[in-house]
């Protein structure tokens, strides 16, 4: 099945930039990130904090199947709705380095939309390392999910 998730990841840079275009209007799509209810559903996570502001901030809390707690954070630095979030990423206890996010919302007709994601990281390195866990198939289906997810809600 092919992924609809696009990650270009150019050889050299400390960047990816990540592009997927739903069957959803854009302001449903922008829901998907901005609603706690409707975050975890797609994200597979407990929302612990979303504040929804330019200097906001987010903490999300997911369980493995072992049990163990795993805790994700960071900063709203720029919030326009049915537009863009810039912020900050860190998964906590991992020797993952805090990464920076640009999420790029974009009407295409009245029932399809794109999501641009320009994610930065520290160093090429960390960016290779990220690339070798199954992170293109875990974003693709967080992102099928959220579609289905969202659909019914239209």
């Amino acid at each position: 099945m092919e992924q609809k998730t696009k990650i270009n990841a150019e050889e050299g840079k400390q960047e990816l930039v990540i592009t997927r275009q739903f069957d959803l209007p854009l302001e449903l799509l922008f829901k998907a990130y901005v609603t706690p209810e409707i975050v975890e559903q797609w994200m597979g996570t407990k929302v612990l904090k979303l504040e929804n502001k330019r200097h906001g901030s987010y903490q999300f809390e997911t369980t493995d199947p072992k049990g163990n707690k795993h805790g994700f954070n960071g900063v709203i630095h720029e919030f326009v709705a049915n537009q863009k979030i810039t912020r900050t990423f860190e998964m906590e206890n991992t020797p993952f380095a805090v990464w920076l996010e640009y999420l790029e919302f974009e009407k295409i007709t009245e029932n399809t939309s794109k999501l641009r994601m320009h994610i930065v990281y520290k160093s090429v390195e960390l960016r290779d390392q990220m690339l070798q866990l199954p992170f293109a198939q875990g974003i693709n289906m967080a992102h099928q999910r959220l579609e289905e997810i969202v659909s019914k809600l239209k």
